[in-house]
């Protein structure tokens, strides 16, 4: 827990220690995914709950924090659809987990309406260390309109010493009557050196971290998740180069939904490059000049079927096949010669 504790981002560390100098039952940690909004959400309901707080955050060692770091503490409810509690080590309610167990049905990608309403009667009890209760939910926008209404009253008037954290990546998503209970704050983007540093403090290589922030849009967490995902930084270069050229290969290992992240990336800049400015997600050297790229009608085109692709993505269709469709989809709007990607 202590070691958690000292990993903490620099810019999550500040955002902390500002926020637990506030008051306030209910926050709404909101901004782009990749910022740290869950992190920052455990973070403060590890102080919330800690016997031993200080103005940092909690201290890491007394039992409340041992509790949460093995996810047992009886103060802490957390909420998020069974697909990321699974991921992120969280126990499912015992009926949940017996479903899952007996396929009776997948994990679900929503917060379901019957873990709000546990969580609500959690919100009445007692507390049992002592030090309150907390209610964390992530990611919020995940809450459907039945979820969301269940924690209107409760989230307007906590009974006791409870308090809420919702972290969002889409805030504009929820009830405007949930946002307008919670004390709204905007996560910090980190300057791009301060990103790079701590990267390379998680084990990421200098010229690989460069890449992948680029290639996460300045977002370090999806830089860390992509430089852990076992792709490389070479075979990113390559992608604008193999789609121009129908060559799936170096994308068959993505999920759909990946697959239209990362076209609608290389679409963002060639459009941006279309206009005079710079790529935000690939090396300039890896894109064509601007005498070769296809009309921005051509590629505005393409921009709305990647958008209505993305609707869609997450939906059980054969994955092979759809993967063929989006590179030949990608293939005709590149129609031109690109460049080899650049060396480094």
């Amino acid at each position: 827990m202590a070691e958690a504790a000292a990993a903490l981002a620099p810019w999550l560390q500040r955002q902390r220690q500002q926020l637990l100098a506030q008051r306030g039952h209910a926050w709404l940690l909101h901004g782009p995914s990749g910022l740290g909004q869950y992190t920052l959400a455990l973070e403060l309901a590890r102080a919330w709950l800690c016997e031993s707080p200080t103005p940092a955050g909690a201290c890491g060692q007394c039992a409340s924090c041992h509790g949460i770091a093995v996810r047992t503490h009886a103060d802490l409810r957390v909420l998020m659809p069974e697909v990321q509690m699974q991921e992120l080590g969280w126990p499912l309610p015992e009926k949940a987990q017996a479903e899952l167990d007996e396929k009776k049905r997948k994990p679900s990608r929503e917060i379901r309406v019957d873990a709000l309403r546990d969580a609500v009667e959690f919100a009445q009890r007692t507390s049992a260390r002592g030090r309150g209760k907390v209610v964390l939910i992530y990611p919020a926008e995940q809450m459907n309109a039945i979820s969301a209404n269940a924690l209107l009253k409760t989230l307007e008037e906590p009974p006791g010493e409870v308090r809420f954290v919702l972290a969002s990546e889409a805030a504009h998503q929820l009830l405007p009557t949930i946002r307008s209970r919670c004390q709204a704050h905007a996560l910090h983007w980190p300057a791009p050196q301060e990103a790079l540093d701590w990267l390379h403090q998680q084990g990421v290589a200098p010229q690989a971290a460069e890449v992948w922030l680029r290639a996460a849009g300045a977002r370090p967490d999806d830089a860390l998740a992509l430089a852990r995902s076992g792709r490389s930084p070479e075979a990113w270069a390559r992608i604008p180069r193999a789609l121009a050229a129908g060559d799936h290969a170096a994308l068959a290992e993505l999920t759909p939904p990946q697959l239209v992240t990362v076209l609608q990336k290389l679409c963002h800049d060639l459009l941006v490059l279309g206009v005079g400015g710079a790529p935000r997600y690939f090396a300039a050297a890896d894109l064509p000049a601007p005498a070769q790229l296809p009309s921005l009608a051509v590629l505005t085109r393409w921009g709305a079927l990647l958008r209505q692709e993305a609707r869609s993505a997450e939906h059980p269709y054969n994955a092979g096949l759809m993967l063929q469709a989006l590179v030949a989809q990608a293939r005709e709007a590149l129609a031109l010669n690109l460049p080899h990607p650049h060396r480094r």
